[in-house]
């Protein structure tokens, strides 16, 4: 499995004006596009999520866990660590946020016309 890039989203990049959210997290889409190669420690989902504070990205995967998408595994041995990795559930969504990031790079424009100025600096 290829390490995740670091520019995989880039702060111009379609996919942080997705017009969606997935339990209610702006995040959540992101995350699972991250996992959708297989499983992922937290350090390589930092790489691309370099924006995300490590709080909220922890919260967002415990929603995604809680919400069955996401499937956290602890291993104890030899060293501890922490996977995470898409569920049955989680791997459904793949195809429909592929949908909506084609569909908001086709209307990319119209969406940052329709933004409000001041929502650019809750971003």
């Amino acid at each position: 499995m290829q390490a995740l890039k670091a520019d995989m989203f880039e702060e111009i990049c379609p996919s942080s004006l997705l017009p969606f959210r997935i339990g209610g997290d702006k995040w959540a889409a992101l995350v699972i596009r991250c996992l959708e190669d297989g499983p992922r420690r937290f350090s390589e989902l930092r790489v691309p999520l370099v924006r995300v504070s490590p709080k909220v990205l922890t919260q967002s995967l415990r929603g995604l866990e809680r919400d069955g998408f996401v499937l956290r595994t602890e291993y104890a041995e030899p060293v501890r660590r922490v996977t995470y990795e898409l569920t049955d559930l989680g791997r459904s969504l793949l195809d429909p946020i592929r949908t909506v990031c084609e569909w908001t790079a086709d209307h990319w424009d119209e969406l940052l016309d329709a933004r409000d100025p001041g929502d650019a600096a809750e971003s």
